[in-house]
């Protein structure tokens, strides 16, 4: 057994997971102006090609072999996600809302909670449970909005089966990633194998007829599909999963709960979206949640199997 202060967790990670949450959320937001124009699977096909590509170059201008050590069961682990888990994601977001969506997601970091028990034999304290059913809560008033209360079952189902997806994907990567020697070399096998999942989908799609290319493309839309890519894909990945061969799943995923809160702030800056006083509640409590769970050292010892 391996045993990890949660106080010997790095300024660095925090850093990585807080700037994997900002360009996740980001990302999203960026991603509306593409989907206003691109069908949803080639927008994913998109948005992960250019991830390649940016994460190609870097490892080039870095003098980083594209080819490494990966462990085979890692490296399919990107069929997981964002292969499989994205597609499910985005079928179930045709049909319910965002907040709706937004607010199933937030059932994610909980969930990574009990598989990183089962899977990862790693202790939780009665302070991270706490602290994560605040910033519950605190999503829960972010994204409120009574006028707008949709939840088809189709959808809710779909989306939670590609958050058990995410969960799953984020405890196995866990267990296997210290065994590779890169983590631009996770991430480019993994984004790679979702890149044949997004291509299939958009095989299929058109196979049934449906549309997979606009007739017409504003240049807005496309810069929007490029740079929402490189921030969701190409740099939240490499940061998230930097961050993970070091923090424990069950903290590394509680920053997962700012994700919408970059969202909503990022909608409200660059889209004149208003918030409300709950809004602003909201957003202070899963904050001031997120860093409890991040800075408190005194919250118990992780223990974990050691990798073979």
């Amino acid at each position: 057994m391996v045993t990890t202060d949660r106080a010997s967790i790095a300024a660095g990670d925090i850093a990585r997971l807080t700037l994997a949450a900002f360009c996740w959320g980001l990302g999203t937001v960026i991603s509306k102006a593409a989907l206003a124009e691109l069908p949803p699977v080639t927008l994913l096909a998109v948005q992960l090609l250019v991830s390649l590509l940016v994460r190609m170059g870097l490892m080039r201008v870095s003098r980083i072999p594209l080819r490494g050590i990966v462990p085979s069961l890692l490296g399919r682990l990107g069929l997981l996600n964002p292969g499989i888990a994205y597609a499910l994601s985005l079928l179930g977001l045709a049909t319910i809302t965002a907040s709706v969506s937004v607010l199933l997601w937030a059932l994610e970091p909980l969930l990574i909670l009990v598989l990183a028990v089962i899977v990862l034999h790693e202790r939780l304290t009665p302070f991270v449970v706490l602290l994560s059913a605040g910033a519950v809560i605190g999503i829960a008033l972010v994204v409120h909005d009574p006028s707008r209360i949709d939840a088809q079952i189709v959808g809710v189902g779909l989306t939670l089966a590609g958050i058990g997806c995410c969960a799953l994907y984020t405890v196995l990567t866990r267990r296997s990633i210290p065994d590779a020697e890169e983590t631009s070399q996770v991430v480019l096998v993994h984004q790679g194998n979702g890149l044949a999942v997004a291509l299939a989908l958009v095989v299929a799609v058109w196979l049934i007829g449906g549309r997979i290319v606009p007739s017409t493309i504003s240049v807005s839309a496309v810069a929007s599909a490029v740079l929402s890519g490189a921030l969701y894909y190409a740099g939240a990945y490499w940061l998230y999963l930097g961050a993970l061969r070091r923090v424990p799943a069950s903290i590394a995923s509680s920053t997962f709960y700012l994700i919408p809160i970059v969202g909503v702030t990022a909608g409200a800056l660059l889209l004149g979206e208003r918030l409300g006083v709950s809004q602003w509640v909201g957003a202070a409590i899963v904050l001031a949640s997120v860093l409890g769970i991040l800075a408190r050292p005194s919250t118990g010892v992780i223990t974990q199997p050691s990798s073979g």
